[in-house]
């Protein structure tokens, strides 16, 4: 819920929108659809109330106010993060609430093709006993929860990243420059930092832009970095970011990083690897996105 101080915030910047000319660049963009798939998903184990995982963290929309910050401010390193919980998102029906890996799924995922495909099983889009028992084995290993062999959205991120960590730009779609170079792949949702063929940071999994608030695609610049940014907005932290277009950042957030559907535009990180990006780009450094989310 948004507090008083928020909406009569918010209230003065509808009011000023409001004497803006009319026209594409001042539209505002349209919510996502309610009936999307990953709406129909929840996470797979129940969660206690206000846990940090079920958070959607609503990122700043709007170009932040810049300053530079003092050698005080900067010395505050952010709070610490729980460790990475891998909590696949299932159907509701699907939620387990005792014996975890006592039960197999019979619901085919939205990614089951892939998976499929993945595992090098027959391919025909269609929950089996033989999928269910690869995908379980598979969700095990990886610390997946619930292990019920679902092909879920986390599990076929965690395949998507395990198969870019030898060679992240196998397919040659981020530019090589003899800079440092931020490369955003909205498809695979992944980022990492390279330097000519060299990889300097990642592959990391990110969270982009949800329908209607698409991370921008195209070359950017980090033009600001504010490593205990707070939205004004919205009254949510943002750790470590570092704006590249408008309001458009890198920043951590408390929340599972593969929750669908996705941010409001910024590009969501696990804590510890936004810090190490904190590390890694300086202002000045370019950035890459290209491609698109999968359902926007």
């Amino acid at each position: 819920m948004i507090s008083k101080t928020a909406q009569r915030g918010l209230a003065v910047l509808l009011a000023v929108a409001a004497t803006l000319p009319a026209g594409p660049a001042f539209a505002d963009p349209a919510p996502p659809s309610p009936a999307s798939p990953a709406a129909r998903l929840v996470p797979g184990i129940p969660l206690p109330p206000r846990h940090p995982w079920q958070l959607d963290t609503p990122d700043q929309d709007l170009a932040p106010h810049v300053y530079t910050p003092g050698a005080a401010e900067d010395a505050i390193e952010p709070d610490d993060a729980v460790g990475e919980q891998l909590i696949e998102y299932v159907p509701p029906g699907e939620v387990v609430r005792k014996s975890v890996g006592a039960r197999c799924s019979a619901s085919t995922g939205p990614h089951q093709r892939d998976v499929e495909r993945w595992l090098r099983l027959d391919v025909d889009g269609k929950q089996s006993a033989k999928d269910c028992r690869a995908i379980r084995a598979f969700q095990r290993k990886e610390g997946i929860r619930p292990a019920i062999g679902f092909a879920g959205p986390v599990t076929w991120a965690r395949m998507r990243l395990i198969s870019a960590r030898k060679k992240p730009n196998a397919a040659k779609q981020c530019p090589t420059r003899a800079y440092r170079l931020a490369c955003v792949d909205l498809r695979r949702q992944l980022m990492w930092v390279q330097k000519g063929k060299k990889v300097l940071l990642g592959p990391v999994p990110i969270r982009s832009g949800r329908a209607g608030y698409a991370t921008r695609v195209g070359w950017h610049k980090i033009y600001w970095k504010h490593k205990n940014h707070w939205s004004s907005i919205y009254e949510t932290p943002m750790p470590y970011s570092q704006f590249f277009n408008g309001g458009q950042a890198f920043h951590a957030i408390y929340g599972n990083i593969y929750s669908p559907p996705g941010s409001r535009g910024c590009v969501n990180m696990r804590l510890d690897d936004a810090r190490a990006l904190w590390k890694t780009l300086h202002k000045g450094d370019r950035v890459y996105a290209w491609g698109r989310r999968p359902g926007t």
